[in-house]
């Protein structure tokens, strides 16, 4: 009986383990797999939620796991800290082009593919420029902006955004009836003489994030719809750090959008599975 225990601990001792990086864009932070050998099963739902708490795992708003693709230098798949696999995400983009040019899986010019299609990458320095994806309806429900930018996201102007109790009143929206059966992301927006301050809550984290990219670059197409600057280059300002979102406006169709800011390596470790 006790050669069997000893077996059964031996056992637990040489589970499989992952290698992993952790990155963050602005305070959006994301654990980060190599996945083009498959050992990450992305369908584990429970394992994805355990290694993004931060009291029980390894701490991050989402999941990134980077996969082999014949057509492109990769293919990005990104999950939320609930473990399920979500929308686009702007932040996690520019960290996974860092990460797969720090791997040499990719260089400083990158075409990656992810939930919403195609993205481009360039890496200068410390900048990273995203290439999001073009934007062919914006919504405006009320005095508020529904725009999506390979993830939902209603934009509310306001005042005061650095008071707001954000985590409830961004979930009163994001649950709201309208937006079912998925919910949308929520962002408070107040405007600045040169600048745009955002706060976001976000699905899936169901929380408030230091930055979202992707609700970043919804909130700056909002600010020039709404005619707060005239040209289409706005700078914002998120408690994670600084972003610069840059588009075209062509008969209210958005082109050419660039989400463009830092993406910075914090640790890697290895962890078992």
């Amino acid at each position: 009986m006790i050669i069997n225990r000893l077996s059964s601990f031996n056992f637990t001792l040489t589970q499989m383990t992952i290698p992993f990086n952790k990155y963050h864009g602005t305070g959006n932070d994301f654990v980060i797999i190599d996945n083009r050998d498959n050992k990450f099963n992305p369908d584990n739902s429970s394992l994805i939620n355990r290694l993004c708490n931060r009291r029980f795992g390894i701490g991050a708003d989402g999941l990134i796991l980077i996969s082999s693709h014949n057509d492109f230098d990769f293919e990005m798949k990104y999950f939320n800290s609930d473990g399920n696999e979500s929308s686009m995400c702007g932040n996690g983009g520019r960290c996974a082009a860092s990460f797969a040019t720090k791997y040499k899986i990719a260089g400083t010019s990158q075409r990656f593919l992810t939930y919403d299609g195609i993205h481009e990458a360039i890496i200068t320095d410390s900048v990273i420029r995203l290439k999001m994806n073009d934007i062919d309806e914006i919504k405006t429900p009320g005095s508020d902006y529904f725009i999506n930018t390979g993830s939902p996201h209603l934009v509310r102007f306001t005042q005061n955004v650095r008071n707001l109790n954000v985590f409830d009143e961004g979930r009163k929206l994001r649950n709201a009836k309208q937006y079912e059966p998925g919910g949308t992301n929520v962002n408070f927006v107040e405007v600045g003489p040169d600048s745009i301050f955002v706060r976001t809550y976000e699905r899936g984290v169901e929380d408030e994030t230091l930055s979202c990219g992707t609700g970043v670059t919804a909130s700056a197409i909002a600010a020039v719809m709404e005619g707060h600057f005239d040209n289409n280059a706005v700078n914002v300002k998120t408690l994670g750090g600084d972003l610069s979102v840059e588009f075209r406006i062509e008969n209210r169709r958005i082109t050419n959008v660039w989400l463009c800011g830092p993406a910075a390596f914090v640790f890697e470790g290895i962890v078992s599975i």
